[in-house]
């Protein structure tokens, strides 16, 4: 089986290869040299490769970085789709393709409420996500088109080699760096009082390649833990592993309001079995000793 992977050298796709390939895939991986807002580009590579398989990862995947930025991430996200749904329709190998979205086009819910499912209203609030909710509303209507597409919902993932523009890589990342003597022994952090889904981005690719089996269903799946813990929780469990106890400081920049999100994933164990099995404890871990040998070695 052949697998075409966009985005591949990001942090999921640097996951999702070496996962894909010990199972007997072989894959073709574009990231830069592929532009996926170039349609011609984009069918000449589906063309070429004829893949059984399409994972769809390029995109830009920062909430925060959308906001600064919402025409680039229109253009990525959802034209970027377009060009791979396209391609895909007109592929003589017909693939499966699976769409990465987020659990962010859910928006939030009042604290303690029940997980979010793939029936629960979209409320994207951010350039990102709704960029996903329009790229997913497109692929179904390739769907009605007869393209064999998958839809995903991810929600938070943390593992080695994430950036730090995500919460739980920016707090290793400062924990490391005052381990290491490059920075005062302080963190600075935003609201601490945000709960969040997050699994290890290793649970999140072993669901991706499960999706690819098309005994599965082509349906709307949530890839998510189904427990939520707050920022500040996570915080302090990354403190228990650190050899350092700094002081936290908030910084303004880096808050934003309040918010809860948790999903819930009983489709996609129905359908495949899966659930996660990495505890969040081995993750943080996985995260802080990537950011220890990174800052170490530089």
């Amino acid at each position: 089986m052949h697998a075409l992977v966009t985005g591949a050298e990001g942090f999921v796709g640097r996951h999702l290869q070496p996962l894909l390939v010990a199972n007997g895939w072989r894959v073709s991986p574009y990231d830069l040299d592929l532009d996926v807002v170039d349609p011609i580009a984009v069918q000449q590579a589906f063309d070429r490769d004829r893949p059984d398989a399409v994972i769809h990862l390029a995109a830009q995947a920062s909430v925060r970085q959308s906001q600064t930025a919402p025409a680039l991430t229109h253009r990525v996200n959802y034209l970027g789709t377009l060009s791979v749904l396209r391609a895909a329709l007109h592929c003589a190998s017909r693939p499966r393709l699976l769409l990465i979205g987020s659990g962010d086009q859910y928006g939030t819910a009042a604290p303690g409420s029940a997980p979010f499912t793939e029936d629960s209203p979209l409320h994207p609030r951010s350039a990102y996500s709704q960029s996903k909710a329009e790229a997913e509303q497109l692929a179904g209507l390739y769907a009605d088109a007869g393209v064999d597409v998958v839809r995903v919902r991810a929600f938070n993932h943390a593992g080695a080699g994430q950036a730090p523009i995500y919460v739980m890589s920016s707090f290793a990342r400062q924990i490391a760096q005052i381990e290491l003597g490059q920075r005062e022994p302080v963190i600075r952090v935003g609201n601490l009082e945000s709960v969040r889904d997050i699994i290890d981005v290793d649970d999140v690719v072993a669901a991706y390649r499960l999706l690819l089996d098309r005994s599965v269903p082509p349906d709307v799946y949530n890839v998510a833990g189904g427990v939520g813990r707050s920022i500040g929780e996570l915080l302090d469990a990354l403190l228990a592993i650190a050899n350092e106890r700094p002081t936290i400081e908030v910084d303004p920049a880096l808050v934003r309001p309040t918010d809860y999100s948790v999903g819930d994933a009983s489709r996609l164990r129905a359908a495949t079995g899966w659930k996660p099995t990495i505890p969040i404890e081995v993750t943080l871990s996985r995260v802080l000793d990537y950011w220890r040998r990174e800052l170490s070695d530089s």
